[in-house]
C-alpha cells in the first residue's frame, strides 16, 4: 500500500499516573519464587521492564482512550466537526457490546456522519487502522479520521498473579507461560490522520506492508477467564521465534514497496529487550536509531507503537526529512510495517 496525501496531522496519548515496578510484581510472587529457588530482579533482568503504568481498579479502555484523543485534538485546529472517521484499535474494550469507539465518539462530541467502530488485532490493532483510515483519506472518501486505543493490563496482571498465587506444587511451567502476561502495562494513544492539504508540515504516512503467518496462531492466547479478570498463556520462546522470522521475510519487501534502500529511525511494538536485541540483528538495523520505552512501559499492546512514536517526536528524537520504520508484530502471528517520513 502507497499513500501520497496522508498526514498525521496530530498526536496524542495518555499515562495513567500509577507504576507499578517488576520487583513489586516479584514480591506478591514470593512463595512461588522461594519455592522455585528463584531471586527478585529476574523478570526485569529477562524483560528489560523496570515499571509499567497500570489503571485504577475499574478503568474502562475508554476513559483512556477519551484522555489520548482530546490530547491529540487539542493540538490541532483541525475542526473536528469534519472527522469522517472514528477507529478504536485496543485489544481491551468497555464491554462486548457496543463498540467501545460510541463511547469515545459521544465524548468527544464528534459527528453524527463521523463512522465509527471497533478493530481488534492484538497488538497490531492501531497500525491496521492507521492502514484503513489512511485508504479512505487516500480515496477521497473522508477528509480526516481519528485512530484511538487504550489498553488497560491491570485485570490481566492481576488475574495471573492469582492464579500463580494458588498454586502449590511445582509452578515452573505455569509461571513461564505466564511471563509474557506479567509484561503488560497500561496507557493510550491517538492519531489524527487528515489529508496532507490539512497539515503540509506534518509527517506523512507514505505506506507500508502487511504479512500473516497464521499457522503460528496458538502461541499466544487470552481466552482464559481468571477471576476477576482474563489469563493469557503464552509460549514466549516460540513466539520470539516466529515472529521474528515474520519480520524477516517482511522487511525487505517492505522496503521495495516503499522503494527506499533504509531507515534513518525506526521504533518497534516494545515487547521486551530480548525482542529488540533479536530484530535489530536480524534486520541489521542500528539500536541507536531507535527508541526504546519498553523499560518503563512495559508491554503496551496495540498502544506501544503508537506511543513510542509520539514520544520520540516530543523528545525531537526525528530530524527533518528522515525516513522513520513504524514495526509491529502482533499474535497472530502477523508483521505491519509502516513508513513515515518527516517534513523537510
Amino acid at each position: 500500500m502507497r499513500f501520497s496525501s496522508v498526514a498525521i496531522a496530530a498526536e496524542g496519548y495518555f499515562l495513567p499516573p500509577r507504576i507499578l515496578r517488576s520487583e513489586e510484581l516479584e514480591q506478591r510472587m514470593e512463595p512461588l519464587y522461594r519455592r522455585l529457588g528463584l531471586s527478585t530482579g529476574r523478570l526485569e533482568l529477562m524483560s528489560g521492564i523496570a515499571e509499567r503504568r497500570v489503571g485504577e481498579p475499574g478503568t474502562r479502555p475508554s476513559e483512556l482512550s477519551l484522555r489520548a484523543a482530546q490530547h491529540a485534538l487539542a493540538r490541532t485546529s483541525f475542526p473536528r466537526e469534519r472527522i469522517g472517521m472514528l477507529v478504536h484499535a485496543a485489544v481491551c474494550r468497555d464491554f462486548l457490546e457496543p463498540a467501545t469507539a460510541s463511547v469515545v465518539h459521544a465524548g468527544l462530541e464528534l459527528s453524527p456522519e463521523c463512522e465509527l467502530f471497533d478493530l481488534s488485532n492484538a497488538c497490531l490493532g492501531f497500525a491496521n487502522a492507521l492502514s484503513l483510515v489512511a485508504s479512505r483519506i487516500e480515496l477521497g472518501a473522508i477528509e480526516a479520521g481519528l485512530v484511538v486505543s487504550g489498553e488497560d493490563g491491570a485485570p490481566l496482571l492481576e488475574a495471573t498473579l492469582e492464579a500463580l498465587r494458588r498454586i502449590e506444587r511445582g509452578g515452573r511451567e505455569e509461571l513461564k507461560r505466564a511471563y509474557a502476561s506479567l509484561t503488560i502495562g497500561s496507557g493510550a494513544s491517538a492519531m489524527l490522520l487528515t489529508h496532507v492539504r490539512h497539515a503540509p508540515h506534518a509527517p506523512r504516512l507514505v505506506g507500508g506492508l502487511t504479512l500473516a503467518a497464521s499457522e503460528h496462531h496458538r502461541l499466544c492466547r487470552g481466552d482464559q477467564q481468571g477471576q476477576g479478570g482474563p489469563l493469557m498463556e503464552t509460549d514466549s520462546q516460540a513466539l520470539l521465534e516466529a515472529g521474528n522470522a515474520l519480520a524477516e521475510r517482511t522487511w525487505p519487501r517492505f522496503l521495495r514497496e516503499l522503494g527506499w534502500s533504509g531507515v534513518d529511525k525506526f521504533v518497534t511494538h516494545q515487547v521486551g529487550s530480548a525482542h529488540k536485541r533479536l530484530l535489530c540483528e536480524t534486520l541489521r538495523l542500528d539500536p541507536a536509531r531507535d527508541f526504546p520505552t519498553v523499560a518503563f512501559l512495559g508491554n503496551v499492546g496495540s498502544v506501544s507503537l503508537p506511543i513510542s512514536f509520539t514520544l520520540a517526536r516530543e523528545q525531537g528524537f526525528f530530524a527533518p526529512g528522515e525516513r522513520i520504520g513504524l514495526l509491529g508484530i502482533g499474535s497472530g502471528l502477523n508483521c505491519s510495517m509502516l513508513g513515515v517520513e518527516t517534513h523537510a
